[in-house]
């Protein structure tokens, strides 16, 4: 362990230590997903003491492979769900107040190539903005086809009648959930990840009582007590009721979402896009998202679940095909610099669980006979709201002091008004002067990773020192975010951020090589050809 490191509170030792102190935790959370970081959250602030385990890394699955969006749901509004439209609405204006350094106001234009549909988005729209109330980023207004072509610069003009403008928010997914997972281990909880839960503790009554785990990096199983444990492992949830009852009916049925990054010149400017009706009835949105583009998403029943699905065929070209009738540069298969995809998981109530309890269509909250407390359901927007309602019905389940909800009013960690966004480093808030006093202290830590990329040498050890990063993947995918907006450039960057992870980490170079062998791997499934690298063909990528 490195001097620098003995007084971090992030320091994964200092955190292990814990786990014998604590002889019994007042909530055990499965997964470090947004929902899973969110209910350990609303626990610590509420005074219980706390514990998340995460198998992988926090937010690997879903919960960073979102569409970018903090929002209120405008096609909910469409279908009639005025109750989850406003609930939305509420928590977007929440995060942007408790993370500002994170979300953002983003303005949306619907192009109107219609007569009629320039009225009927604007009243729609301005429901919108009524459900908002005093949280309201913005008025929903008309603007015509010059207006619309200059905002748009890259909008296809034929037919164009002009369009509507609207306001949500846009946010990056894994900080916010690197945030959270800081900001409960600052409010006394303790967050591990790559610590896996594989059984389930009971008492001599068949009821819920801790945990079996395995620290995945030294192989230790731990037994960890608990009065209550909440399964929020997201797809993953079924799994852990196989643990609690084997033979349950499933909750999930997973739907997956895909997305495509390109380079920002295909819809340069400020504006989003936003598509509310493709011509198989889907939504499709492009989002600039740091200096590239986001386009999706598509909405795929799938048989399984898989901690690394992979984008059909068959969506790829929906989001080419779709892009290319409102475009009037169209995007080739070669000009995607990554593709992503994340699995939702569609909650249905199991027929067989002991009390089903329906918050919302948004999302729902089982309690088993066991006394397992299972959340499924909801997206990342209303995340808050989520575990507050968990909280709440763990607390009544387990017959814990019924203290009040207090995240409304929590900041998250490096909440930070007024960041400087023109510079990527904005997301690290109010820790970016401690991040520049790193390259001040050594500043061969201010090089760049790759020429393509903004990212420094010294936001890795950044990284692994303070927001719990282990391995290539964890830096390169969910810190710096490079496998997302250009795999290509993630790949090369692998060599030098698992030198930089294996000094800080003091790991042997037989680590160092499996990192780099594993990440390679991983990110072939992220580029839409397989790529050379050290004359080795990776022909497994599946696109």
């Amino acid at each position: 362990m490195s001097n620098h490191q003995k007084d971090n509170c992030f320091n994964r030792s200092e955190l292990l230590s814990k786990l014998s102190l604590q002889k019994k935790w007042d909530f055990i959370v499965i997964g470090g997903g947004a929902t899973g970081l969110g209910v350990a959250l609303d626990s610590v602030t509420r005074g219980f003491s706390t514990l998340l385990l995460e198998q992988a890394d926090f937010a690997k699955g879903t919960s960073s492979r979102s569409t970018k969006l903090v929002h209120g749901g405008v096609r909910y509004l469409a279908q009639g769900n005025v109750r989850l439209v406003r609930e939305a609405l509420r928590e977007r204006g929440l995060l942007l107040k408790n993370a500002p350094h994170l979300v953002k106001n983003q303005t949306f234009i619907i192009p109107n190539y219609q007569w009629w549909s320039g009225p009927f988005y604007t009243i729609g729209l301005k429901l919108y903005d009524f459900f908002a109330g005093n949280l309201s980023l913005g008025k929903s207004v008309r603007i015509n086809k010059n207006e619309t072509v200059k905002r748009l610069p890259t909008l296809n003009p034929e037919g164009l009648k002009g369009g509507v403008v609207y306001h949500d928010g846009q946010f990056d997914d894994s900080r916010l959930a690197i945030n959270l997972a800081q900001t409960i281990v600052e409010k006394g909880g303790v967050t591990l990840n790559h610590f896996g839960v594989h059984g389930l503790l009971k008492n001599s009554d068949g009821k819920i009582s801790g945990v079996i785990a395995k620290d995945q990096e030294t192989g230790i199983e731990y037994e960890l007590s608990a009065k209550a444990v909440v399964n929020a492992t997201g797809i993953f949830v079924d799994g852990v009721l196989q643990m609690d009852k084997p033979g349950s009916k499933k909750l999930v049925k997973p739907s997956q979402g895909v997305h495509l990054v390109l380079d920002k010149s295909f819809l340069p400017g400020e504006d989003a896009l936003m598509i509310p009706k493709t011509k198989d009835g889907r939504v499709l949105f492009a989002v600039p998202w740091h200096n590239k583009l986001v386009v999706g998403t598509t909405d795929t029943l799938l048989k399984e679940s898989s901690i690394e699905p992979q984008a059909l065929e068959e969506e790829i070209e929906f989001i080419l095909r779709t892009t290319e009738e409102y475009l009037i540069r169209t995007p080739l298969r070669e000009d995607v610099l990554s593709v992503f995809a994340g699995l939702r998981p569609l909650a249905a109530p199991a027929e067989d669980s002991e009390k089903t309890k329906e918050i919302s269509r948004s999302h729902k909250i089982i309690v088993s006979a066991s006394g397992l407390v299972t959340i499924t359901g909801g997206k990342w927007t209303t995340f808050r709201k989520m575990a507050e309602d968990t909280v709440d019905k763990a607390i009544s389940t387990v017959k814990l002091p019924a203290i009040a909800c207090k995240t409304e009013e929590v900041l998250i960690h490096g909440a930070m008004e007024n960041g400087d966004r023109s510079s990527h480093l904005y997301v690290y808030g109010s820790d970016l002067t401690a991040l520049q006093n790193l390259v001040v202290a050594n500043p061969e830590l201010g090089t760049k990773l790759h020429a393509r990329l903004p990212f420094l040498k010294a936001e890795v050890i950044w990284a692994a020192r303070y927001e719990m990063a282990r391995t290539v993947e964890d830096v390169l995918a969910r810190r710096v975010r490079a496998l997302f907006l250009d795999a290509r450039a993630a790949i090369d960057m692998a060599d030098m951020v698992a030198e930089l992870l294996a000094h800080e980490l003091n790991r042997s170079n037989q680590w160092k090589k499996a990192q780099v062998d594993e990440f390679v791997e991983l990110a072939n499934n992220y580029l839409l050809k397989p790529i050379k690298i050290n004359s080795e063909l990776f022909l497994h990528a599946p696109l």
